[in-house]
């Protein structure tokens, strides 16, 4: 295949000439966020049946229902274990560089009122209120809504319903397994328009921010990504080594859905590739329909990085003092917060908010500072959540003895260590 007709090249592509004019023409800019907006509500139109008929049919295709418990608690282990790490990371880097001390605020004014919308949005994602957004108020009102985790539940509901059904739960299984070649066959279709959304989405966000408006918070960005990359390349890299694969080549047999997040600022958008790429690797349906789409509302790493740094970031930048015992306590908050941080509109923005209620000595209007910033911060987001994602799918799957690190190499395209 030539290069231009490879979709990462082509959004790349897109990517430049969107940054190129948004920053020469800002107002043409503006006016491009349709593209964006329109081309993520194109692939979120299939996400929740392509969930649904995933883990439906891997689960009600399993015979071992102990081995499905043992999946759920081995995934939501790693969860809670790497999401920590993720938190601490965050911690330790932005009290070694204190990137906002010193910090010369700029003008918010124009932006408290939308960080009190923000303040009051998190206060709805307290743990009861979590809980009871689980579950839909219909069948249909969980695919209707797109919450993920209400998808989840009536997936699993309706898998264990397959599977008490015996003989009889068989025609519909092939109905829905036919059903999801369906779906993704829509998924491939609509994902030839991926250089088109990605133009539009960053045409809009340098039209609208413009690059000079990185200046000020620059120093807490570079701290961000640079702690992001150290994640996965150190973190992430390490537990890709003692599962037996590279998390380069991973990153690499990821590439398309690594520059289709990029480009759309929203990992959501690769959610699908990422479950067919998974499945590529000799993960099994199951495991992938279980692992995947539970990790993007519980194992949040780009998200809780953010949440530790950003708040540490906003003390400093008000003075506001805190120990290390009152920083381990934010740590905690931060990682119970963010399970709540899926499927909400600027869900990183609206968890820290959630999570600054932890210190009410940090005055809660700074979190406006942050505003200008949230969308180049949220690409990094988005980016590290799903590789994170990707590797424990494939580390479950291993622990699960699905497939071994030689096949897993040799999938990737690794040669035998």
């Amino acid at each position: 295949m030539r290069w231009y007709r490879l979709l990462y090249v082509q959004v790349l592509i897109a990517v430049a000439v969107g940054i190129t004019l948004g920053h020469f023409m800002p107002g043409v800019g503006e006016k491009l966020k349709p593209l964006g907006d329109g081309f993520v509500k194109l692939v979120k139109m299939v996400i929740a049946p392509i969930v649904f008929c995933t883990v439906v049919h891997g689960i009600a295709s399993m015979n071992d229902l102990k081995r499905l418990g043992r999946v759920g608690l081995r995934t939501l282990l790693y969860f809670e274990v790497v999401s920590t790490i993720a938190l601490a990371v965050g911690l330790v880097v932005v009290n070694l560089f204190e990137p906002g001390v010193g910090f010369q605020a700029p003008e918010v004014a124009q932006h408290v009122e939308q960080a009190k919308q923000h303040a009051e949005k998190a206060a709805g994602t307290q743990a009861g209120s979590l809980l009871l957004g689980m579950i839909p108020d219909s069948f249909v009102g969980a695919f209707a809504g797109g919450e993920l985790l209400q998808v989840l539940l009536v997936s699993l509901l309706s898998a264990f319903a397959l599977g008490r059904m015996g003989d009889r739960g068989q025609a519909i299984l092939r109905g829905i397994d036919r059903a999801q070649e369906f779906f993704f066959s829509i998924l491939g279709l609509v994902v030839k328009l991926a250089p088109i959304g990605a133009f539009g989405a960053m045409a809009f966000t340098v039209g609208k921010y413009g690059i000079q408006a990185l200046e000020n918070l620059l120093g807490l960005m570079v701290c961000f990504y640079l702690t992001a990359f150290v994640f996965v390349v150190g973190v992430l890299g390490l537990i890709a080594r003692v599962a037996g694969f590279s998390i380069l080549k991973y990153l690499y047999h990821i590439r398309d859905e690594l520059i289709l997040t990029l480009g759309t600022s929203s990992s959501e958008t690769a959610l699908p590739g990422l479950m067919a790429k998974s499945r590529a690797l000799g993960c099994h349906p199951s495991t992938v329909g279980l692992v995947v789409p539970t990790g993007y509302s519980f194992n949040l790493d780009g998200t809780n990085i953010y949440l530790c740094m950003a708040a540490i970031f906003l003390a400093q930048a008000t003075n506001t003092p805190m120990t290390w015992g009152q920083q381990l306590g934010l740590l905690f908050v931060a990682m119970l917060t963010s399970k709540g941080a899926s499927g909400v509109t600027g869900s990183g923005f609206v968890t820290l908010a959630a999570t600054l209620q932890a210190v009410p000595s940090i005055p809660p209007e700074s979190v406006a500072y942050l505003i200008g910033i949230d969308r180049f911060m949220s690409e990094c987001r988005a980016l590290t959540n799903m590789i994170g994602n990707g590797v424990a799918t494939v580390v479950v799957s291993r622990w699960e003895g699905e497939v071994t690190a030689e096949e897993v190499r040799r999938n990737l395209g690794e040669h035998p260590a």
